[in-house]
């Protein structure tokens, strides 16, 4: 059945009014052509929807089931008109994309591609942020989303994970552990450590092995923004580094990456500021788990490492 728009706004219309005079006025339509449309649409239905007395007009009860449909049909037509338009201004419109070195590790080139492919009159522009933003921009409100590695401080973003890795500690050559296949964060607590330039406190404690030193201060030595710095430190023998087994994909000459067995893994999430997601926010944040879904073999590429085999992945940031 072919029903029309004009005629679902000309029945509510009747129908809210009870009155075809005040009806006609209300969607400007001559009075006789109104009555003419309703006529028509009780044909095509097969349903008689209203009673006429030279007195009144009243709803059937047809008419009146009729309405709460037209009403659902009408408000889910404009809403649909709505999302269209909004869609179309988003496509012209630009997504900043805020990212930490390595960003989505192995899901990020798919996730990127996806949204190109959903939205490709939108500007995409990438930021790459240093360890003294772990927010990635998003605190400063200089990106629209990011990619970043929790615990964070930052009750005024939301954060949906995508996956986890392990944890590993980056030794100097000739370290006392750097023979071992593996170590615990006991076995570090003493060590020389280089921190992170960030002002975070969840962020610092994650990285510093806090909640394995039992209130004692880890004994920082050093404090660097990128990962580049602290291996430059680690190979000077300045200290050792706790960073996430993903740095296994790249060459630094005599540090020996260890997994730390006991140490919580490092969650990698999208993030977004609480209150500002903009169409192409909402779609990001969407496409980014959804494209994790679709690939859980990239997802074991980071969660499950080989340490036996340092080839990296496709498109690592």
């Amino acid at each position: 059945m072919d029903l029309h728009m004009r005629h679902l706004r000309y029945f509510v219309a009747v129908a809210e009014e009870l009155n075809f005079t005040r009806a006609s006025v209300r969607v400007h339509v001559a009075q006789q052509s109104l009555s003419a449309q309703i006529r028509q649409l009780e044909q095509q239905i097969g349903v008689t929807l209203f009673v006429r007395s030279t007195r009144a007009v009243e709803l059937t009860a047809a008419g009146v089931a009729f309405l709460a449909d037209a009403r659902a049909l009408l408000a889910a037509a404009g809403a649909a008109v709505d999302r269209a338009r909004t869609l179309e201004r988003g496509e012209h419109e630009q997504l900043t994309l805020g990212f930490l070195e390595g960003a989505a590790l192995t899901l990020t080139d798919p996730i990127l591609s996806a949204f190109r492919q959903r939205h490709p009159g939108a500007r995409l522009e990438l930021r790459q942020f240093a360890y003294n933003d772990p927010s990635a921009g998003l605190c400063g409100g200089e990106v629209d989303v990011a990619f970043v590695r929790l615990p964070i401080s930052a009750p005024e973003l939301d954060f949906m994970p995508l996956f986890s890795e392990p944890v590993v500690v980056a030794l100097p050559p000739g370290h006392r552990l750097a023979d071992r296949t593996v170590v615990s964060a006991q076995d570090l607590l003493d060590e020389p450590i280089l921190g992170s330039a960030c002002a975070d406190s969840a962020w610092n404690s994650f990285w510093e092995l806090e909640s394995h030193r039992g209130g004692r201060a880890a004994p920082v030595v050093s404090r660097s923004t990128t990962l580049l710095e602290e291996m430059h430190k680690v190979m000077a023998g300045v200290g050792i580094v706790v960073t996430a087994a993903a740095c296994r994909w790249l060459t630094f000459p005599g540090v020996k990456l260890v997994p730390i067995a006991d140490a919580a893994p490092s969650r990698v999430a999208v993030g977004r500021r609480r209150g500002r997601s903009s169409v192409l926010v909402r779609s990001f944040m969407e496409l980014a788990q959804t494209v994790r879904d679709e690939h859980p073999e990239l997802v074991r590429l980071v969660a499950e490492p080989d340490f036996g085999d340092p080839a990296p992945p496709p498109a690592l940031l």
